[in-house]
């Protein structure tokens, strides 16, 4: 018997008895989202590189491949996932990255995840293969399947194989640093937004600035000039410190919130330390994770036109997610109805049991 079909009777026999599956690659982001629940169906052994041609600019891989390995080849030819994946540990998984959603610094100019998902392979919680668009760039059309499994945290069905999109690495990167505080570095990030530089990264934090240049050498040298600023040495090294949570103001035991607000937003009284990400729009906050704190936190990005999530640590009693609205919870029960009909496969990771 083939890894799917291992797969397939496994799923068919978890909906047949309504037993749950919690879906887990490396298990490096095991603490994202709701409470873990159900048996173990393990995706590291449908592991492999199904098909890259570095001229076409795409790379398919099956779920239980290490993300580390698509990144080392990809780095072979110049190239890269645009939206640096955060890999949270050794062991992340293409499959769990694309689950996931989540992105590293260079997302707010490259795209985020779902905008490089070009196709996917599915198996549904009735144990069928179902296949959505495909392996080059031009062969979307209508409603996008395989786009909207990014961020579903495997609530939708096991997400077998995946076709990304990737672009090649700049020719040239530097990293300035300015000294200034909260309200200053928000105006100048919308500012430097809003003109012809090669920007691919900012995170301001304790009083400095950050902001990551990318692109033709020209380009770059020439947005150095115009800036100022001071070139931060070892940046490479402080963009992984970024991306995978290990720079110093993620260290701690405070629950670590994540705010997804426009740019333009000023500075957001909160009460705990704050790092500002994506030119503005991500601001990632230290502080309570109690229900009143939480109902705090997210009344303010709400009424900024954001949302907010409990990301690390405290009680998920509160909820991960912000509540959707009542019209939006009801096309997730019906999508949830539609893929996973018997409601197996990872149940309140995503969203309570009531609104899946």
């Amino acid at each position: 018997m083939g890894t799917i079909e291992r797969f397939q009777e496994q799923v068919r026999t978890a909906a047949r008895e309504r037993q749950p599956l919690r879906i887990r690659g490396g298990g490096s982001k095991d603490w994202y989202g709701g409470a873990l629940q159900g048996d173990i169906l393990d995706t590291r052994e449908y592991a492999g590189i199904v098909d890259y041609e570095p001229t076409e600019l795409v790379i398919t891989a099956r779920c239980g491949t290490p993300l580390a390995e698509i990144e080392a080849l990809l780095a072979q030819h110049q190239q890269m996932l645009a939206f640096e994946p955060p890999h949270f540990g050794p062991n992340a998984t293409v499959g769990g990255t694309v689950a996931a959603g989540l992105c590293g610094p260079r997302r707010a100019t490259s795209g985020a995840t779902r905008d490089f998902v070009l196709g996917a392979r599915l198996l549904d919680g009735k144990g069928d293969v179902l296949s959505f668009g495909g392996k080059v760039m031009k062969n979307v059309a209508g409603y996008d399947v395989s786009r909207m499994l990014a961020g579903s945290l495997g609530t939708l069905g096991l997400l077998l194989e995946v076709s990304l999109k990737v672009l090649p690495r700049p020719f040239a990167e530097t990293t300035l640093r300015f000294g200034m505080g909260e309200i200053e570095a928000i105006r100048r990030l919308n500012e430097w937004g809003g003109q012809p530089l090669p920007l691919s990264g900012s995170a301001w934090c304790d009083g400095l600035l950050a902001l990551r240049l990318s692109g033709a050498e020209a380009a770059v040298d020439a947005a150095v000039r115009s800036l100022g600023g001071e070139v931060l040495p070892d940046a490479a090294a402080f963009w992984a410190g970024v991306r995978e949570q290990r720079h110093a103001f993620f260290s701690g035991d405070d629950p670590l919130w994540r705010l997804s607000v426009p740019s333009t937003t000023g500075a957001l009284v909160l009460g705990g330390e704050q790092m500002i990400e994506w030119g503005g729009s991500q601001r990632w906050l230290r502080a309570g994770g109690d229900a009143a704190t939480a109902q705090a936190i997210r009344r303010t990005a709400q009424a900024c036109g954001g949302h907010a999530t409990l990301f690390r640590g405290g009680d998920k009693g509160v909820g991960v997610f912000q509540p959707l609205a009542p019209a939006l919870a009801r096309i997730h029960a019906r999508m949830k109805d539609a893929f996973d009909p018997a409601r197996i496969y990872n149940p309140g990771r995503l969203m309570p049991e009531s609104a899946d």
